[in-house]
């Protein structure tokens, strides 16, 4: 089963260089293993544009538009065979965040792709 997890952020902030190495070798070895199959890290929505449909009408808006209340900062997906094994990736991708930045308050999404 693929799955996407989703890093979800009330304030954005850079990873410091610890939290950074140890989640490059957690994507060294999620890759060798073929359980990863992309990833990466998102700039500021004020780097981004937003195309909504709103009323029937469509718009684009050029950043830095207003801001949300949650930040989307990365993402990863994941060809696994289980929810219980996404559960416990993403658990173990958490605990990193913990052990290297206790202070920065964020989730991550966990959600299977529909399957066409």
């Amino acid at each position: 089963m693929r799955f996407m997890y989703v890093l979800v952020a009330e304030k954005p902030m850079l990873p410091n260089p610890a939290l950074r190495e140890a989640i490059r070798k957690l994507a060294e070895r999620e890759i060798a293993a073929g359980r990863m199959l992309d990833t990466g890290a998102l700039l500021p929505r004020t780097a981004g544009a937003e195309v909504r449909i709103k009323d029937r009408k469509l718009t684009v808006t050029d950043g830095p538009f207003m801001e949300a209340k949650e930040v989307v900062g990365g993402y990863a997906i994941f060809e696994l065979k289980d929810k219980e094994e996404a559960v416990a990736r993403g658990v173990e991708f958490m605990q990193l965040h913990l052990d290297h930045m206790p202070d920065w308050e964020l989730s991550c999404e966990v959600r299977p792709f529909m399957e066409c």
